[in-house]
């Protein structure tokens, strides 16, 4: 997808999981991200950084 973001309906559908679980994942992860001091978006989760977490992808110009 070429969205900047997921939403937590877009993580239940990637991943096989309730929406809920979505959302718990994208609050998980976007704590991470605060932690290291990036402003994050509650709901919402950049979608690079949910492909590096969950399935190990780096940025498209890494894997070239």
């Amino acid at each position: 997808s070429n969205e900047i973001y997921v939403r937590g309906g877009d993580i239940a559908k990637e991943m096989g999981v309730s929406e809920a679980m979505g959302y718990k994942i994208i609050r998980n992860l976007n704590n991470e991200l605060k932690e290291q001091g990036f402003i994050t978006v509650q709901g919402r989760l950049s979608r690079q950084y949910f492909e590096e977490r969950i399935y190990g992808i780096k940025s498209k110009e890494e894997v070239k």
